[in-house]
């Protein structure tokens, strides 16, 4: 039965209904769709276009020159968790400050009005913002063009809200209009129940047409099904005959067997005695065939209606064959199977095959007595497969060929042997239904050669293989893998130390993290680690926080799986230029919402930006508690300080910049206490640990803006070194870690991630390695709530987000640190040229 047929005029047009109903939905859907696209690309593109135009507020002329200084809000107004790439051009279209490669085949603007458009920046679909600033120098004017994209996750995720919120109606009107329209399909076809009555009421054998009034639509139905009662009418008629032929040809052996033993019973003669038993003999062999015949037939027309669709082998169907006749006449066969169908199959039913060679082979056995019987399985065009078996009989003539084939017809050839006339009957059948035929041909040299011609079956694969095969494919087709070596270690642009913590349980596992933090400090993390991962070994490199930014986009650190640093400015601006990979760990809802960024950067550790002094010098009561304390001290100690005052140098270290940006945000003393520094010839080093050891040696008194962590740690160990949370505002600096996007082991980065922001990892971060814990739920270490009752001032962290690109624009950071520089000229610095 066809599906087309399973469907009852109902289900047809209910499903015409439902798909009519479809075709609307999806309609309506395409146009809320497109709606909830629009309607985000409005609501964002007002903060992309508002972002530009800040930007084009800071373009000016410099000694005839174009600049532009982005202010932070131009990127902090947008969306937290977007990339965002933003560029400046001049008139003629020379890249003046930002991303020189975005979206360079735009036409420049002509005008201040905000320009939108849509194209791909690193594999990533952006929206891009175009306005136009005019500047006039001398004679010439031009426009300056000012772009701002960003990529498109919160506009989809708004888009889908809208989508989801308008598409709820759609969803309740759906159900209730399929349920009106099945109601009414039922309504209308209410008359068909009369006619369904009046055939359910009717007596088994009564196939008289149908009189009762129908419906003009199924008129033309019930003059179909009265033809197919007169036709089961007649098939019936047939049957019945049928019933009887084979009734009869039952019959008639079985009454002479009854005769001839009762003629058998009244014999005395010894010899005359065993010739009626001999004909009692014939005539029961013969009723049995006939009767095995019959079943067998009965067998084999049920098994064909049950269509069973089996792979059944050729060689397997003629050797079952040979198996079921007597071993004297098994003798007789001669078996030749072609190698090209060896393994040929059929699908079909196994039992039917097998009766259908077995019916020809019989025949032939029956009707050649004398000779060989050949059974031969050979290939045919069309990929088919012929099944041909040869006698040396008295054959058939030719124009009982077609005649014989049917039931209970013999030959005249065969009116002396005994049989039933189903042998043949039951082989065509059978091939015909296995979509084959049957073929009688006289045999060269005498006989009959009966031939059965089948479609084979086409090669059917499991899935399992075919995957199999489909894997190995693809494993040859990979290239091979790079092998590590030394030269990605010495072929770097800076050096940097390789340690490398070896696996308590040696595998091949290997994971390799980049980092600024110092090893003695990583390096209880890692063991820690370890602890929990025994089988992994862990190489750990050491470097500044620039050179691993500039390694990495260099693509010197391919091998490197996490990279960490402190510099949250430069992992943003990793992550933004797509180094980074996405992951949704399960401990990032822990962690303060401005700690994470994009499920990409993840601040695990605490580090407040401290007041570190010389006990020699200063004790808690006369240290200066707040940047206005410090300034003061620095105007009216300025002999008595000289020289013993020090803090980053920006143009140095990335750390330094980004908490000198910070303080200019929000401190209003910023550049005054920048110039009170300067007055006082501060020591300006690249690293913590240079400002660390001038204040235990005793040639430093106090350290500006120097990293908690690591005065906390020296302090907990005892070292001469004093440590203040400024009273007015503590900047607080996330040391973050990312995995890098072609990781090669990123499943490791993935469970070194994990394990960082877990309790586990978070209570080792605090209690071993000297970092402050991000979350502390332990309460055993110093977090956000204890930095802020031991400084009494606000806590204001460093936000993972866009707004940190502002910092790197190269114009505006040249411009800070040349400011900056000029307040602090012709001053020492101390210590090495590395970043922290």
């Amino acid at each position: 039965m066809t599906m087309a047929a399973a469907f009852s005029i109902r289900g047809r047009v209910f499903a015409m209904g439902c798909l009519l109903l479809l075709c609307v939905s999806v309609a309506v859907s395409l146009f809320l769709r497109d709606y909830a696209h629009r309607a985000a690309d409005q609501a964002f593109d007002r903060l992309l276009a508002a972002s530009a135009l800040t930007i084009a507020g800071s373009v000016q002329i410099d000694e005839n020159d174009v600049t532009a200084e982005p202010p932070f809000s131009s990127l902090a107004m947008l969306s937290g968790n977007d990339r965002v790439f933003y560029s400046v051009r001049n008139a003629s279209g020379k890249p003046i400050t930002g991303y020189d490669d975005l979206a360079p085949g735009l036409p420049l603007a002509q005008s201040a009005a905000p320009v939108f458009s849509d194209a791909s920046y690193h594999d990533e679909p952006i929206r891009i913002a175009t306005v136009g600033r005019l500047i006039s120098a001398g004679r010439h004017a031009g426009w300056v063009t000012i772009r701002v994209a960003e990529t498109r996750d919160a506009r989809d995720a708004l888009a889908a809200e809208i989508l989801n919120r308008s598409a709820l109606p759609l969803l309740v009107v759906v159900p209730v209009a399929l349920a009106l329209l099945w109601f009414g399909i039922q309504r209308a076809f209410a008359p068909l129940v009369l006619i369904e009555r009046s055939l359910r009421a009717r007596a088994p054998d009564d196939l008289t047409p149908l009189e009762a009034p129908v419906p003009r639509e199924v008129k033309g139905l019930a003059a179909a099904l009265n033809g197919f009662m007169r036709r089961l009418g007649g098939i019936m008629s047939s049957l019945n005959n049928l019933v009887a032929d084979a009734a009869h040809q039952v019959r008639t052996p079985l009454a002479s067997l009854r005769a001839q033993a009762e003629v058998a019973m009244d014999e005395t003669d010894p010899d005359r005695l065993r010739a009626r038993v001999a004909r009692i003999h014939q005539n029961a062999t013969h009723a049995s065939q006939l009767i095995n015949q019959l079943l067998m037939d009965a067998t084999i027309a049920h098994r064909l209606g049950m269509r069973g669709h089996a792979s059944v082998g050729i060689a397997e169907t003629i050797n079952e064959t040979r198996r079921r006749i007597g071993p004297l006449e098994a003798r007789r066969l001669r078996i030749s199977i072609a190698p090209e169908v060896r393994r040929a199959r059929v699908v079909g039913d196994r039992v039917a095959l097998r009766e259908m060679l077995r019916n020809l082979v019989d025949n032939a056995l029956r009707y050649a007595p004398e000779g060989d019987v050949e059974i031969q399985a050979t290939p045919v065009a069309g990929y088919r497969v012929a099944l041909t078996v040869n006698d040396c009989g008295p054959g058939i003539a030719d124009d009982e060929k077609q005649a014989v084939q049917q039931r209970f017809t013999r030959g005249r050839t065969g009116e002396g042997t005994p049989g039933s006339g189903l042998g043949l009957s039951i082989a065509k059948t059978v091939a015909e239904a296995h979509g084959g035929a049957l073929w009688l041909q006289d045999r060269q040299g005498g006989g009959l050669s009966a031939r059965v011609i089948l479609p084979r079956a086409r090669p059917v694969y499991p899935r399992a293989l075919l995957a199999a095969a489909a894997m190995l494919a693809g494993l040859l087709a990979l290239p091979p893998a790079p092998a590590r070596a030394a030269a990605n270690v010495q072929g770097a642009s800076a050096p940097f130390t390789v340690t490398r913590f070896l696996a308590p349980q040696p595998t091949d596992r290997l994971l390799v993290i980049a980092g600024t933090t110092d090893t003695p400090a990583a390096a209880p993390v890692i063991v820690a680690f370890q602890a929990s991962q025994p089988d992994v070994t862990v190489e750990y490199r050491e470097m500044g926080s620039r050179e691993l930014y500039e390694a990495t986009v260099a693509g010197q650190l391919k091998d490197a799986d996490v990279l960490v640093s402190s510099a949250a400015d430069l992992q943003i601006r990793l992550a933004n230029d797509g180094y980074a990979m996405r992951y949704d760990a399960p401990g990032a809802e822990r962690l303060p919402s401005w700690a994470v960024w994009r499920d990409e950067v993840f601040g695990f550790a605490f580090e407040p930006a401290v007041i570190a002094y010389n006990p020699r010098r200063f004790t808690e009561a006369t240290v200066p508690r707040s940047r206005q304390e410090l300034l003061r001290l620095l105007e009216t100690e300025r002999a008595k300080l000289h020289g013993r005052v020090g803090t980053y140098d920006i143009s140095r270290s990335s750390v330094g910049q980004v908490l000198a940006e910070e303080d200019e945000q929000v401190s209003s003393n910023f550049w005054g206490l920048t110039n009170a520094l300067g007055q006082v010839g501060v020591r300006l080093s690249a690293t913590t640990a240079d400002i660390l050891n001038a204040i235990e040696n005793d040639e430093l008194d106090i350290g500006y803006n120097v990293l908690g962590s690591y005065a906390l740690a020296r302090r907990a160990a005892g070292r001469p070194i004093g440590v203040i949370f400024p009273q007015d505002y503590v900047l607080v600096l996330p040391r973050s870690a990312l995995i890098a996007r072609h990781a090669p082991h990123p499943g490791l980065g993935r469970a070194f991630i994990d394990w960082l922001l877990s309790p586990a990892g978070q209570t080792e971060i605090s209690n071993v390695s000297g970092l402050g814990p991000m979350a502390d739920d332990s309460g055993a270490g110093w977090n956000a709530g204890t930095a802020l009752i031991g400084s009494q001032g606000i806590v204001q962290p460093v936000v993972l987000g866009p707004a940190l690109l502002v910092g790197l624009d190269r114009q505006r950071h040249a411009r800070f640190v040349q400011n900056w520089t000029r307040l602090v000229t012709d001053t020492p610095a101390v210590g090495k040229a590395s970043s922290p």
